[in-house]
């Protein structure tokens, strides 16, 4: 019975280790995406941008839960996505970033003032064809996420017009002067700053 009785205590220790060992392991594995704003709920890989197969180009828009209906929150989580997808594709950038430090005293009683500014300027104009919904998803706390893209062909399409329109023309040479400029500005204020 001595013998029975430690078997059966072994066995009963065995099972309580495999048990805990069991929920901790279930605890370990987080996923790997989650809702923006709902970070404690598994999302499908798209909101967290993984690549689709079959969407060359994409972007996610989302939504907030809107009294406005389902109808309006697909168009604003659309709208979202178009934004970010033409910024991915043509957008000017302007960025000014200005930096001062100054110390006064000295040992102990020295004190450091320090500023930092950054300054960003960004406009979009890009005409988007070919753009359509894939996905959509809502989250647990009513969000609406949209994955918009475009197909290859649409692709093929929008990066011909982009070459086109920007190759040797005035307005790219424009471009490239402002940019020019720009920098040289930020230059000359940084040596101004040292001095």
């Amino acid at each position: 019975m001595n013998t029975s009785l430690k078997m059966f205590g072994g066995i009963a220790v065995a099972m309580l280790l495999t048990a805990c060992a069991g929920e901790e392991a279930v605890k370990q594995a987080a996923p790997d995406c989650v809702f923006p704003d709902a970070p404690d709920a598994a999302a499908p890989g798209w909101i967290c941008d993984e690549p689709v197969e079959g969407v060359d180009v994409s972007a996610v828009g989302v939504a907030e839960k809107s009294a406005a209906g389902h109808s309006f929150m697909k168009n604003m989580a659309a709208t979202d996505a178009r934004v970010q997808l033409a910024q991915r594709m043509k957008v000017h950038v302007q960025n000014m970033v200005k930096q001062y430090a100054e110390t006064t005293g000295a040992a102990d009683t020295e004190t450091v003032d320090k500023v930092n500014t950054s300054v960003t300027k960004q406009i979009t104009d890009e005409t988007l064809v070919g753009t359509r919904i894939f996905k959509t998803r809502t989250s647990p706390n009513g969000s609406l996420y949209v994955l918009l893209g475009m197909d290859a062909n649409a692709t093929a399409q929008a990066t011909q017009k982009a070459l086109r329109t920007s190759m040797g023309n005035d307005a790219a040479l424009w471009q490239q002067f402002k940019a020019q400029k720009g920098q040289e500005e930020l230059a000359e204020a940084i040596a101004n700053m040292k001095q």
